[in-house]
């Protein structure tokens, strides 16, 4: 059974900086490529980045780019999601998620399959 769960979310202030990780179990980890998904209260899941598998190709939503940066760790099964220099709409539900099928940058291409982790910036 497949099974990823995150970590690493909390409270900070704008400006501040979180590291998410995802423990990743029942996965050929090596196989996939991850992406990290987030999800606002009352507004729709969306795609935050993503990293193939050997960690050369890496896609970011326009919104984080140039402040998160998303890594792995094959031999851990671990990813990871270093936020920097974050803003209050940066403030949601954070899931970690496997690649299924479609394009690279729609959250809808993923699966997540753990409780997410929430991370809350205040201004």
């Amino acid at each position: 059974q497949i099974q990823l769960v995150e970590s690493g979310g909390g409270s900070v202030r704008a400006g501040g900086s979180l590291k998410l990780s995802c423990a990743t179990s029942g996965l050929n980890f090596v196989n996939f490529r991850m992406a990290w998904l987030r999800q606002a209260t009352g507004k729709e899941r969306e795609f935050v980045a993503t990293i193939s598998w050997d960690a050369l190709d890496l896609l970011y939503a326009d919104s984080v780019k140039g402040r998160f940066t998303i890594s792995r760790d094959n031999g851990a099964k671990m990813v990871y999601l270093q936020m920097n220099n974050l803003k209050p709409e940066d403030t949601a539900r954070y899931y970690c998620a496997y690649y299924t099928l479609g394009p690279a940058e729609a959250h809808s291409s993923y699966r997540a399959r753990g409780p997410g982790t929430q991370v809350t910036v205040s201004s």
